[in-house]
């Protein structure tokens, strides 16, 4: 019985060490990849800036005179023609002073009709010698101050009744009512200048964005670059425009300056309202169809183990890495002929081998997060999978799929989440 207990002991002891055995290798690390792909795609180089959405044409209509609002005749999105009637204000005053000024015109009628008989009658008497030159000179300017006077009544006669018809506000344009700043009742005063009644758009099929461009870009912009823009009532929608104006002036707030950017934007559906905060891209150069490459793809740096890898790999000394060629194959080599405008980078991939692979490429246009690999050679291609980023994980997994793009790392002290 003794002997047999120490028999069931031993197993259970052979037992225990091939599951630590078999739990030690599950649990060795390894390496694998996360991959992303080459694609053909259209790339941009953009400069991102806002502004707002308004109106090309906006006309502020104020009032010249100070009174009451008697009467409104338009409201907020009216549509309205040029001259149409869009306010009152009460007339009872201005009316009053042109029946003054139409008294105080002839008034000075009446002056001017007897400083005139006046007149004659001087120059009869001193063609008969019988008035002085003096009183005769004295006709004269009591004349001449008559007409002064009767001119300055009918301009005032004249302005009075201009007056009046401030009294009626019109459109100067025609277009859309897109703000009212008035109420019936409302007294409004024309003193050191004109209050705003109204806000008139004269088009909104035709708007513009007023961008701020920062001073590091501007000098990049462009009359008739394209831009695309979105804006936050619609977040899935692209909206087209055009560079039209970059002015001069500049503005700087906390020490940052820039400059203003008005690009031309059709708005046939109305979607567009003024006002609206819009993200712009202005497309500074486009390339189209053309083989592109994930950035992450570019930034990536291989381990030490993987060029060590690849050298022990390679056919001939052409196929190593630039960092891992040593000698004159390293001087030959770690410089490849550039094109004007365009950056070595280099690429890892997995050959048809199943064996590690390097290409060496030269890269132009990018906007940020791909970029166009320029006359690549004939393994960097559509649909190839490029490393991006090393991972690590279980032997487990890696033999599951060795060139897994996502896997899952070991926790604390070698243990995966759940294990033992």
């Amino acid at each position: 019985m003794k002997r047999r207990n120490i028999w069931v002991g031993a197993a259970v002891g052979v037992l225990a060490i091939g599951a630590w055995a078999v739990t030690m290798r599950a649990n060795t690390p390894t390496t694998s990849y996360r991959f992303v792909e080459v694609t053909r795609s259209a790339v941009e180089s953009t400069v991102t800036a806002t502004g707002n959405v308004q109106a090309t044409e906006t006309v502020e209509v104020g009032t010249q005179v100070s009174g009451q609002i008697a009467e409104l005749y338009v409201d907020f999105n009216d549509r309205v023609e040029e001259g149409q009637l869009l306010a009152r204000i009460d007339p009872t005053i201005l009316e009053q002073e042109v029946r003054s000024a139409q008294v105080n015109l002839a008034r000075n009628q009446a002056d001017l009709d007897q400083a005139t008989r006046a007149l004659e009658r001087a120059e009869e008497l001193y063609a008969s010698q019988v008035l002085s030159q003096t009183e005769y000179e004295a006709a004269q300017y009591q004349h001449a101050l008559a007409e002064a006077d009767h001119e300055a009544a009918e301009i005032g006669l004249e302005r009075a009744e201009r007056n009046l018809q401030y009294s009626e506000i019109r459109a100067p344009i025609a277009g859309v009512v897109i703000a009212r700043a008035v109420e019936v009742g409302q007294t409004v005063a024309a003193s050191l200048s004109a209050p705003v009644l109204f806000v008139l758009a004269h088009d909104l099929a035709q708007m513009e964005i007023l961008a701020s461009v920062d001073e590091s870009d501007i000098g990049q912009i462009e009359e008739g670059q394209p831009v695309h823009f979105s804006v936050q009532a619609y977040p899935d929608r692209t909206f087209e425009g055009v560079v039209r104006q970059v002015r001069l002036e500049a503005s700087t707030q906390e020490n940052v300056v820039t400059y203003s950017v008005v690009v031309a934007v059709e708005n046939e559906d109305g979607s567009l309202l003024p006002g609206m905060t819009a993200t712009l891209d202005i497309v500074l150069e486009r390339a189209e169809d053309v083989l592109a490459v994930p950035n992450t793809a570019l930034r990536f740096r291989a381990t030490t183990e993987m060029q060590e890898a690849v050298v022990r790999s390679a056919d001939t000394p052409r196929d190593r890495p630039a960092t891992a060629q040593s000698g004159s194959d390293r001087g030959a080599a770690a410089e490849p002929e550039r094109a004007e405008g365009s950056t070595a980078s280099t690429l890892w991939y997995i050959g048809d081998d199943g064996r590690l692979r390097v290409a060496r490429v030269r890269t132009g246009l990018s906007d940020g997060a791909q970029t166009v690999v320029l006359d690549p050679p004939d393994d960097v291609r559509a649909g190839l999978q490029v490393i991006a980023a090393v991972t690590t994980s279980s032997t487990e997994a890696a033999a599951e799929n060795p060139f897994q793009s996502q896997q899952q790392t070991a926790g604390p002290g070698g243990r995966r989440p759940g294990g033992f």
